[in-house]
């Protein structure tokens, strides 16, 4: 039963960051506002198009895949992409300093690393999968 949770846990984020991910696809002007981001031109739309999309998809793909097919080793993928994350967003707290808002990114990673830090422990890794058959 924990073990489901979990699983559908990860799914769900993972569903939730690719979510996230198209929305900066397809208007990422809007969802560039929405972190704090104004492109300026053609440049910087691109910029967001590209770097944003793939960060969220492949994050979110990872947290996918590993849930759904039991993968341990996906979710350090995207616990990695997250734990950097957090870990640059602290540094930009103390080089930058503290900005209205900052407490929830950097919780949503900090849980999203917990949580993959947690299955990649409880879920078998691909190695462990085929030594085992």
């Amino acid at each position: 039963m924990t073990v489901t949770l979990l699983r559908a846990a990860l799914f769900l984020a993972g569903l939730t960051f690719i979510i996230i991910g198209g929305s900066f696809l397809v208007d990422p002007a809007a969802m560039g506002g929405g972190f704090g981001l104004v492109p300026r031109g053609a440049q910087g739309l691109s910029s967001l198009r590209g770097d944003f999309f793939a960060y969220f998809v492949v994050a979110g793909g990872c947290l996918m895949f590993g849930a759904w097919k039991r993968r341990g080793e996906f979710l350090l993928v995207a616990g990695a992409i997250f734990g950097l994350t957090f870990l640059a967003r602290a540094y930009s707290l103390v080089v930058d300093g503290f900005y209205l808002g900052w407490v929830t990114p950097m919780g949503i990673e900090a849980v999203t690393v917990i949580l993959v830090l947690v299955a990649s422990r409880i879920l078998p890794s691909g190695a462990l999968v085929e030594r085992a058959q």
